[in-house]
């Protein structure tokens, strides 16, 4: 069967990943292209519980656990939704995929990159991203963002060094990957944004 191309978006929160997810699946849809848009942690119907679960701010765990709840809606959701998806040709898009945990359980969270980086294999059973756009911006204007849209998780409640934090923690995983993680400058205006991407992906696909 045919193999199609996936590809995640990350970023610190606030960014716009969901809003240019969707606007690159359009694109990618007017020029004859079948496309799938999901999210991570969720995706599948166990995803999801396991999502509510990892994100809520009432229910505190340990990292190991934080990780292994995320690893397990990652298994699920690749095994049902993006391995098949690809199989089928499509272009998968995912908000947030492998290299979110690397930045909040491991960078932040302080679990050891490596360890992750071969759980992440386990549970994806070797499926990696072809491309992937990291969106990034200043903490700053990224936090008026998500003051705009409210605060949704554990993770936007954290504050500003917090957000910093994760900026610097991709932009380490960016220099460490160059060819599959392509920077987008998420402060421009959204059109401006996905003119960017498309720039991109359209070298890439």
């Amino acid at each position: 069967m045919k193999k199609g191309v996936f590809i995640t978006l990350e970023g610190p929160d606030g960014s716009g990943k969901t809003t240019q997810a969707a606007r690159l699946a359009r694109w990618l849809e007017e020029r004859g292209r079948k496309v799938l848009i999901t999210r991570e942690p969720g995706g599948t119907k166990l995803a999801e519980i396991l999502r509510k679960l990892a994100l809520d701010p009432d229910l505190p765990v340990s990292k190991p656990t934080e990780s292994l709840l995320h690893l397990a809606a990652r298994a699920d959701h690749v095994d049902k939704v993006i391995r098949p998806a690809l199989e089928e040709g499509c272009v998968v898009i995912c908000d947030r995929f492998g290299d979110s945990t690397l930045i909040y359980q491991g960078i932040l969270g302080g679990m050891d990159l490596d360890q992750l980086r071969r759980l992440n294999l386990f549970a994806t059973q070797g499926l990696q991203p072809d491309l992937t756009l990291l969106i990034d911006g200043d903490p700053r204007v990224l936090a008026m963002r998500r003051d705009a849209r409210g605060v949704t998780d554990k993770f936007e409640q954290e504050g500003l060094a917090f957000q910093e934090k994760i900026r610097k923690g991709y932009l380490y995983l960016a220099e460490q990957e160059k060819e599959r993680i392509l920077l987008i400058h998420g402060e421009a205006p959204e059109a401006e944004v996905t003119e960017e991407i498309i720039k991109k992906v359209e070298k890439f696909v």
